[in-house]
Formats: C-alpha cells, sequence, structure tokens
C-alpha cells in the first residue's frame, strides 16, 4: 500500500506542478518567454490542440510547460473547461473581477475635494521652497535647499546645460499655474519679478527645444492670459504692463533664429548661445523631436508680433523632416544630419526623440487651422497604426495581448528592442485630441499598471522582461496629463483614483526637505537632489485640474489647448489670421502624391460618444482585460 501512496503523491505533484507552470508560464507572449507581439495570445487554444494530436517531438517550451501526457490525465488544469473545449485564454482573467469595480468605480466628492488641497500644498510646497532657496537661480535641489544654474565648469554636462540658462527658469515656468489654481496675486508678483529681473543676455548655450518650450511658451501663455479679459482667469492685467513678457518672448525668439542659418536642410542646430549663436563646436545631429516641435510657440509669437519670420524657419523645418520619411513605411527616425538630411538614428516610436513632432503636428491644426498640417498627422497616425501597434485589434473587444507602440526600424517596420520609455505615456492624451478615446484608454491603462507596480515610472521599461531598464523617475508629467485628459472625456472615476495614486505615490516616495526630488531608482526609491521646473509647470498642474471640477478653464466658454510644456493657449480666431502673405515656396510643399490632397477635413465629432454608456460610470476597461494588464507587468 505504500507504494500506492507515493504513486499516488507523485501524480498530484505532478499535476500541482503542471498547473502552476500553466499559470506561469503559459499564456505566450505577453509574459516575456519567447515573446513574439506578432503572436497572440490566442494560441494557447492551438497548442492544446496540436498536443492531443502528436506528440512533442524534442524538449521544446511547449513540453516543458504542459508536459507530453497533456491528455492522459483527467484530472488536469483544463478540466476546468471541458463543457466548453475551445474556452478562450482570457477566462484566466476572470477571477476576483468585481475588485475592479469595487475599487474604481466611484469616487466621492469629498475625497476629490481632498485630493485637489493635496495636489495644491504640493505645488506650493516645491513653489514656496524654490522663492526662498533657489530664486534667483534656474532649479532648486531640494534635498540640500539650494539653488543651481548652469554648470559652467562642465560645458559637457548637456543633461544639465541643455535646461539651465540663468534665466530663473522655474519662476517663468510656473506663472500659468499659479493663475491656474487661483492666485492672482501671486502671478502678478512673479511676472513683475521677471520683467525687472530677467535677461537672456548671456553667455549660456542652451538647447534650442527647451528653451522653446519651457521659455518662450510660458512667456507667450502668461502675456495672452494678462492682457486679454475673456480669458478664464478674468482681467488679471495690472497697471504699468507694458507688453513686457511679449518683449522677452521676442527677445528670446530673435537669439535662437541663429539655429535655422547655415543649415543645409533648413532643420536647426539642436543648441545656441544666447549672446553669440551657434557654438563653433556644435554637432550637425539633431532629434526629430527637438527640430520638429518649434512650430506652436513660434507660430503664436509671429501671428502676435504680425513677422511671419518664426513661423517660417519652424515651418520649414517641419516640412523638410516630413519629406525625409520613409517610403517604404511612412515613419521618420529619431535622429537625423542637418547638413545631409541623413538618418542617424533609424529607430521610429512614440517616446524621446519622437513624441512632441507629432503632438504639434495635431495641436498645430487646431490652433492655426492649416490644413497642410492636418494632413500630415493623419498620414503619420496612420503609419503609427500601420507599423508600431501591436495586440489586438479592439481595445475592449476580442483576444489577443492588449494594444502596445513599439520601437521599429523606419524602413522595415521591424521590431528593434523590447522597451518603451514614460515619454510616451503622453500618447494617450494625444489619442484623445485625435477622437480615438477607446485606444487611449487601453494605452493609458498599461501604463498605470507600470506605475502601480513601482510607485513611478521607470524611463525605460522592458516590456518583455516586465522589468525597468533605465531606473529613474525626474517627476515626470505624461501619465498624469494622459489621467486629466481622459478623464475630460469620459469623466469616468477610475481616472480619479489614478490621479490619487500618483498624488500619494509622490507624497510617499518623492518628497524632500525642502521639495520633491528625482527617483534615482524606482525600485529602492533612491534620491536625485533635482526638482525639475516641469514638475511645479506641468504635473501638479494636471494633478490639481483632474481634481478641480469648477476650475475657470472648464467653466469658460472659450476652448483652450496646452503646449507641450503644459502652458494654457486659447483656441483663439486671432491665430488663424495672418498679418502676412504666405511667401512658402509651396503651400503644400510637404505633401507629396503618397498622400490624398482632398482629403476631408477633420469631423468636429469626439468618439466618447461611441462609447457604451455603461461603461462611462463603471470602468473604462472591462475588469477581465484591466487584470490581464497588470498580469503582464508583473502585479500578481
Amino acid at each position: 500500500m505504500q507504494w500506492r501512496s507515493i504513486l499516488v503523491g507523485l501524480v498530484v505533484l505532478r499535476l500541482s506542478l503542471s498547473c502552476m507552470l500553466w499559470l506561469a508560464f503559459g499564456l505566450g507572449p505577453s509574459w516575456g518567454f519567447n515573446f513574439h507581439l506578432g503572436f497572440n495570445l490566442h494560441k494557447l487554444d492551438l497548442l492544446f490542440r496540436e498536443e492531443k494530436e502528436t506528440e512533442p517531438r524534442d524538449n521544446s517550451w511547449s513540453e516543458r510547460i504542459h508536459g507530453p501526457r497533456y491528455e492522459e490525465t483527467e484530472t488536469t488544469c483544463a478540466s476546468a473547461g471541458e463543457e466548453s473545449p475551445k474556452r478562450s485564454y482570457l477566462s484566466f482573467f476572470d477571477g476576483n473581477k468585481d475588485e475592479y469595480v469595487r475599487r474604481y468605480s466611484f469616487f466621492p466628492d469629498t475625497l476629490k475635494a481632498k485630493m485637489k488641497d493635496m495636489a495644491k500644498e504640493m505645488f506650493y510646497f516645491g513653489y514656496d521652497n524654490y522663492m526662498k532657496y533657489a530664486f534667483p537661480e534656474d532649479e532648486l535641489n531640494p534635498i540640500d535647499c539650494e539653488g543651481r544654474g548652469p554648470d559652467v565648469q562642465n560645458p559637457s554636462n548637456i543633461n544639465i546645460n541643455d535646461v539651465l540658462g540663468n534665466y530663473s527658469l522655474t519662476l517663468i515656468d510656473t506663472l500659468d499655474t499659479l493663475l491656474v489654481l487661483g492666485n492672482v496675486s501671486e502671478f502678478q508678483r512673479a511676472v513683475k519679478l521677471v520683467i525687472d529681473t530677467v535677461s537672456f543676455d548671456k553667455d549660456s548655450t542652451v538647447q534650442v527645444f527647451e528653451a522653446n518650450i519651457r521659455i518662450l511658451g510660458s512667456l507667450i501663455s502668461a502675456h495672452i492670459l494678462l492682457t486679454d479679459p475673456k480669458h478664464p482667469f478674468g482681467n488679471v492685467g495690472f497697471e504699468g504692463y507694458d507688453n513686457e513678457l511679449l518683449h522677452l518672448a521676442h527677445d528670446l525668439a530673435v537669439r535662437l533664429l541663429p539655429a535655422f542659418e547655415n543649415t543645409s536642410t533648413g532643420i536647426p542646430y539642436p543648441r545656441v548661445n544666447l549672446k553669440n549663436g551657434v557654438p563653433p563646436d556644435s554637432v550637425n545631429e539633431t532629434c526629430t523631436a527637438g527640430a520638429g516641435s518649434l512650430l506652436v510657440e513660434f507660430g503664436i509669437l509671429s501671428r502676435l508680433i504680425g513677422d511671419s519670420t518664426f513661423e517660417w524657419v519652424a515651418r520649414r523645418a517641419v516640412r523638410a523632416l516630413w519629406n525625409l520619411r520613409s517610403n517604404e513605411t511612412g515613419l521618420l527616425g529619431n535622429v537625423v544630419n542637418i547638413q545631409t538630411g541623413q538618418w542617424v538614428g533609424k529607430q521610429s516610436g512614440l517616446g524621446a526623440g519622437m513624441d512632441s513632432f507629432y503632438e504639434y503636428l495635431l495641436k498645430s491644426y487646431i490652433l492655426f487651422g492649416e490644413k497642410e498640417d492636418y494632413r500630415m498627422f493623419t498620414a503619420a497616425y496612420e503609419s503609427i497604426q500601420n507599423h508600431m501597434r501591436r495586440g489586438r485589434e479592439s481595445c475592449n473587444e476580442g483576444e489577443g495581448d492588449p494594444p502596445l507602440y513599439v520601437n521599429v526600424n523606419m524602413f522595415s517596420g521591424e521590431i528593434m528592442n523590447t522597451w518603451i520609455d514614460s515619454l510616451q505615456a503622453f500618447f494617450p492624451g494625444l489619442q484623445v485630441l485625435n477622437g480615438d478615446v477607446d485606444d487611449a484608454i487601453c494605452l493609458h491603462a498599461f501604463y498605470y499598471a507600470i506605475w502601480k507596480r513601482f510607485g513611478a515610472l521607470p524611463e525605460r521599461y522592458n516590456w518583455q522582461l516586465q522589468a525597468p531598464d533605465v531606473l529613474f523617475y525626474p517627476l515626470r508629467p505624461e501619465l498624469v496629463e494622459s489621467t486629466y485628459l481622459l478623464y475630460q472625456a469620459t469623466k469616468n472615476p477610475f481616472y480619479l483614483h489614478v490621479g490619487m495614486d500618483i498624488l500619494q505615490s509622490l507624497e510617499k516616495n518623492a518628497k524632500v526637505r525642502c521639495g520633491y526630488a528625482t527617483l534615482h531608482h524606482v525600485v529602492d526609491k533612491s534620491k536625485e537632489d533635482r526638482m525639475e521646473s516641469f514638475f511645479l509647470s506641468e504635473t501638479c498642474k494636471y494633478l490639481y485640474l483632474l481634481f478641480d471640477e469648477d476650475n475657470p478653464l472648464h467653466k469658460s466658454d472659450n476652448k483652450y489647448i496646452f503646449t507641450t510644456e503644459g502652458h494654457v493657449v486659447p483656441i483663439d480666431k486671432r491665430f488663424r489670421e495672418k498679418q502676412w502673405n504666405d511667401d512658402f515656396p509651396c503651400e503644400e510643399g510637404a505633401l507629396t502624391e503618397r498622400e490624398p490632397v482632398n482629403q476631408p477635413a477633420p469631423r468636429n465629432i469626439s468618439n466618447c460618444n461611441r462609447i457604451p454608456e455603461e461603461r462611462r460610470y463603471t470602468l473604462p476597461l472591462k475588469s477581465i482585460y484591466m487584470r490581464q494588464i497588470d498580469h503582464m507587468v508583473g502585479l500578481f
């Protein structure tokens, strides 16, 4: 009898191990084993049927997972599905699905008010300490409670010097945030400080892109909010203001113009010295986003002052990049030589080096009404969908992997690596602006799952290994921005819960003595002594707006858009009017025969109306798919 007991025990042990292995590894591609994203998860049913038809001939991964005797035992992990032999792999995620409904489908008003106050306190803790310990320097070191400016001892330290120009960066970058929070008096005081203390006549070499989005964009936004009483915060101007912010913006833009000179392609140099122009040792390589994301700020400036120069050079750069796209895929690379027009970086993706190029094609159309911009955007979006998107066709229906956008070769469309970066989290927000809300919901859920696992977004995350590739988190706003825009589109309480999770994570993991610090390592939560200006300009702003239903921006009859640095800009008819005649060589110069010239104008019909009514008040994504995504990133 003892041998029978031993035999029964071995059988039970084998079955238990088989079940555990099936749960851990049997879901194929999404878990990083033998992963190929074009291989859908419903292959499990095929694997099971193949097992029944033929004995495995070698020690394949399917044999190691399921064992060669899948059909021989009656009490297997699949026995529960005998009534439906073609049962979907998604049934694995059916368990405990109500936990998502219970957690995310309701958000009380009292909690919303508490989170709004928490976001406001977060902003002022960082802002007040910057003003106390760092102003007039560019940034606050929140651990040592000191100011930070350019690294003059090491000019090659572009991580610092590309951004910090010795021009009170954080104060300028946060001007309109003060108005969003309703602090008119501090906004006016800050504007006067900028007027009295800031000069761009500095021997500072800065990145054109960073100076444009952080400084030029903020000066223009603040000037517009100051001078137009129709805008949401009312007449916030003060006696004696004489367009000084606009003059400062103009002065800075003039100092950036040398970047567009002496390039064979019209694509600008990446850096300029604010006093001396392009440095003699400047590189001839720039990223697509850096060169192609100047049109919103330069275009608004041109239309405010009646000088076409700034919009002309920015638009010429966009056209030059667009004409270098692949004939096969329609995609662009991420790094280009500005003299030869050759692609140095052939990776095409949605993250670093590419992100705001796509963003500004659509936002430029929304602001200026130039049909050329919209045609470029729709063609780019189609190429993205055709070549970067992997996973099932519908976000909320069907089988297979959830949608994911991967990095591909611009010429072949083949996957180049298995990581995505945190900047790509902006894309769901852009999809909302484009009306593609359903797809935005799915991609956002993937990034939120990563946040839940680490309490932050690692700079790069490897979806195959389920682990960060680059571990730091510099308090970036992209996930918060998409969360805010998805909430505005759906009003689903799920996104309020996401915002609360982000707020609480930042309070727990990033708060230090004088502000909020960059996370050096998202796992062990070690910190770096730096608080970038976009934390106050964007991250705190979007968190506050998420919970402030009654904010003037939400109640105004006018429409607004945010720049890529989160600065508030009105959608104003004066920005659709030019005070000059077009002198471009060809108005449709960026278009080729591959694109239909008579493409219809975009419809002003939101896809929000196409989302089933029940999903607006329960979950934006079905529980089964939420659970699937959580499992993909290792949450259970």
